[in-house]
Formats: structure tokens, C-alpha cells, sequence
């Protein structure tokens, strides 16, 4: 887990290469995101519905919202951040 926890802090995309359960830790996930907005592709479906985690994806890199579950993807707040930072 540290080993891919120092991966993702220099690399969110790094995410793609872990192991099925860390997809799914969630304070992994959140260090990937904050790096790369667009590992949120990678996470664990669960997180993609997780909307703080999403927010701070989408703060990063508002494409990021595409990766997140569909009701998120309607979500007015989410959806303006997005839009705010392309």
C-alpha cells in the first residue's frame, strides 16, 4: 500500500496500476484524485459515487466528471465546478 500510496502522490494516473482492493481505498484514492483529477477513472465503482471524493477530482480537473456515477453527473454543484475549471 505505501508503495503505491508514494506512486499516486507523484502520478494520480498511477492508480490504474494498483491492485483491485487499493482501487478501493478511499484516502488512496483521495491522494490520486487530488494529484490527477482524471484518476477517478481508475477507482473502485463505489468511490466514483462518493461525492466529496468526486468533488476534489472534478476541483482538479473538471473532465473528471465523467468518470463519476451517473447521479453525481447531474449533481448542480458538481457539474458547475466542472465547468469553472475548464
Amino acid at each position: 500500500r505505501e508503495l503505491v500510496l508514494e506512486a499516486v502522490r507523484q502520478n494520480g494516473e498511477a492508480l490504474q496500476c494498483a491492485a483491485v482492493p487499493l482501487k478501493a481505498d478511499r484516502e488512496l484514492v483521495l491522494v490520486a484524485v487530488r494529484q490527477n483529477g482524471n484518476a477517478l477513472h481508475f477507482a473502485a465503482e463505489p468511490l466514483k459515487a462518493d461525492r466529496e471524493l468526486v468533488l476534489e477530482a472534478v476541483r482538479q480537473n473538471g473532465n473528471a466528471l465523467r468518470f463519476a456515477a451517473e447521479p453525481l453527473k447531474a449533481d448542480r454543484e458538481l457539474v458547475l465546478e466542472a465547468v469553472r475549471q475548464n
